[in-house]
């Protein structure tokens, strides 16, 4: 998981580099580099383990002055981040450069028989082995340099997207994926490569979304060709429109872009809504999905397949679905799915969740799940993406760009999305009336309003529960129904963030053992709002907690007296329906991850071992 930037053109390419590399560095920041074809037409190489920061200082004592370059943010898969493993990566004669995002899997072999040909290799990385490759081949079969790009690529195995750059080509940038994303981006006689469009959305809105098993070469007479990398045949490249703006990646005066995101979701629930709701007829519009409306209806079983916090949307999903669709559910790890024989039948549609479309594991679980017959879906936040472009049809969830390494308005979003998916299979099924279709539809328009006010109103006393807790080295989060996703979620922003190790269980499964971890030093989330189906049993638990003098920060519903006097604090949150409290009562969980991360020191925005888009198996 890697971000890679690239530029060829008129301007001076350094400064569009490191500012690309800023704006990619979510995806990866263990160390960095650049490389380009300076003023003495050398090709030239800069990289250091670290961030994006340290590789700036570094080259501002050198003259980088280029037209052409290529830039690297890295979050190691072979070989541990250090300076010799940073990208870009050189051949063997150093007339070329490389950079790399993915796993060339049979790296191994082809090193062995490069070893033998009197290759010497300075790094640990599979990268470094393809740079070779393609040298050896651009060498002993004198072609040219995108042609030894595409035949060495029908050598390896594996998932990548990759810039190379050759000193004696230096009007030339070649690229190519797959399994992992690029976008190129058009300007007027300039052209920007990128892992995402946030480094390129501020020079151009012109762009083509490179499909797997795509090459694609700026030639010497600075046009833009794509090639099918097995065939070699040249294919149009379609130029789309981005719908990003830059003040959508920037933090706009929040000290870090996961505040900023948490913050953005009253609008973000709203967008993901906005045009497909009707509250006064009772109506939904989900055209992305309106061709397979017969499939969805008649659908013996859905399974969702997601990972992270999307597969805790999935979840909330599956207490949607089933509770009003009436259909079989089951969630799964996309990481999972592929590799335990699942059973897939014709008659299952299969619903892929993932925020930025990228998602490595859910793409290849999508993938298997189209080749056994089934219909598959996507509900994904990032327009022209994999998932999307390779799904039957979907819904995206219009939820912005989400810098924050943690995850905080696509889980709202895609929650949003969801529930309007299961009350419009449930009313088309006959499962749900128009009356309580409007009523469901007149609460969910309220839902951002009332976050909003969750926002303003709960903040302060976050921070002072954080500021209690932010020494504690367990925490425990429990939840009953669809309030059971909404723990596990608590709990994964806390790990992710902070580093405090956090476990989110179902309320009654506590006296199956969790319970013997409770104590007078343990804090214990409970989300226990009024409207639950399940608010006495759920009190029952709490007292249980209590009894064992385990420290309780519940979330309840406003006017709350019955769990309020059993709880050490109480984060009190307006009240909706059963089926919608996820999309509240996870906000106060975001704030408090986020003040104990920030009382703690920790980097929020960029976790360590963690990247935002995980684009590797």
């Amino acid at each position: 998981m890697c971000g890679i930037v690239a530029y060829i053109g008129h301007r001076d390419a350094s400064p569009i580099i490191f500012k690309g590399l800023y704006r990619l560095e979510y995806r990866g920041y263990d160390s960095a580099g650049i490389a380009l074809i300076n003023q003495k037409n050398e090709l030239e190489v800069h990289k250091t383990a670290g961030k994006v920061s340290k590789l700036e200082e570094i080259t501002n004592q050198f003259d980088i002055r280029s037209h052409v370059a290529i830039g690297h943010t890295r979050w190691a898969t072979h070989g541990e981040p250090n300076d010799r493993n940073a990208h870009p990566h050189y051949s063997k004669t150093k007339n070329m450069v490389i950079v790399h995002n993915g796993i060339i899997e049979n790296y191994a072999s082809i090193k062995k028989e490069l070893e033998s040909r009197g290759h010497v290799f300075s790094s640990d990385t599979d990268t470094e082995v393809l740079a070779h490759l393609i040298e050896d081949i651009f060498i002993s079969e004198n072609v040219a340099l995108e042609e030894a790009v595409r035949l060495a690529l029908n050598e390896v195995h594996g998932a990548y997207a990759i810039v190379v750059l050759h000193q004696s080509e230096p009007k030339k940038l070649i690229a190519a994926r797959k399994g992992s994303p690029l976008v190129v981006g058009i300007g007027e006689g300039e052209y920007f490569f990128a892992s995402d469009a946030s480094p390129i959305i501020e020079y151009t809105k012109k762009v083509v979304y490179l499909n797997d098993d795509e090459i694609a070469c700026v030639n010497d007479q600075n046009e833009l060709i794509v090639k099918n990398i097995y065939e070699g045949k040249v294919k149009p490249a379609k130029i789309q429109e981005l719908e990003m703006h830059l003040e959508m990646i920037e933090k706009n005066g929040f000290d870090h872009f996961m505040l900023k995101e948490i913050y953005e979701q009253p609008r973000s629930v709203y967008d993901s809504m906005r045009g497909r709701v009707d509250s006064a007829t009772g109506s939904i519009k989900l055209g992305g999905l309106s061709e397979y409306e017969y499939a969805l209806l008649n659908a013996k079983r859905i399974i969702i397949i997601a990972c992270g916090t999307s597969w805790h949307a999935g979840l909330v999903a599956e207490y949607l679905i089933e509770d009003f669709a009436r259909i079989p559910v089951e969630v799964e790890y996309a990481s999972e799915f592929r590799y335990r024989n699942p059973v897939i039948y014709e008659t299952d549609v299969v619903i892929a969740i993932s925020q930025s479309g990228e998602t490595a594991d859910t793409l290849a679980a999508l993938r298997l799940a189209k080749e056994k017959g089934a219909i598959v879906l996507g509900v994904c936040n990032v327009v022209g993406s994999s998932i999307p472009r390779e799904t039957h049809a979907g819904a995206y969830t219009h939820a912005g760009p989400e810098i924050g390494v943690a995850s905080t308005k696509a889980f709202t979003a895609q929650v949003t999305v969801l529930s309007l998916m299961a009350q419009w299979i449930g009313f088309k099924k006959g499962r749900v009336s128009k009356r309580d279709c409007a009523n469901f539809l007149t609460e969910l328009e309220l839902i951002p309003q009332k976050i909003q006010e969750t926002l303003d109103k709960t903040n302060e006393l976050v921070k002072q529960i954080a500021y209690e807790f932010h020494d504690a080295t367990n925490f425990l989060y429990l939840g009953r129904g669809y309030n059971f996703p909404v723990a596990l979620e608590g709990a994964l922003k806390l790990k992710e963030i902070s580093y405090i190790h956090a476990e989110g269980y179902p309320a009654a499964e506590m006296k199956h053992g969790p319970i013997a971890l409770i104590d007078a030093n343990m804090p214990v989330v409970v989300i226990a709002p009024q409207s639950s189906s399940q608010y006495e049993k759920i009190v029952s638990n709490v007292q249980e907690v209590k009894s064992r003098k385990g420290r309780i920060i519940s979330i309840v519903t406003e006017g709350d007296v019955e769990v309020k006097k059993l709880s050490e604090f109480t984060i009190e949150i307006p009240d909706t329906l059963e089926s919608l409290i996820p999309l509240i009562a996870s906000i106060p969980l975001q704030l408090l991850s986020y003040h104990i991360a920030v009382m703690r020191g920790c980097n929020v925005d960029q976790p360590r071992n963690l990247a935002k888009s995980v684009t590797v198996e």
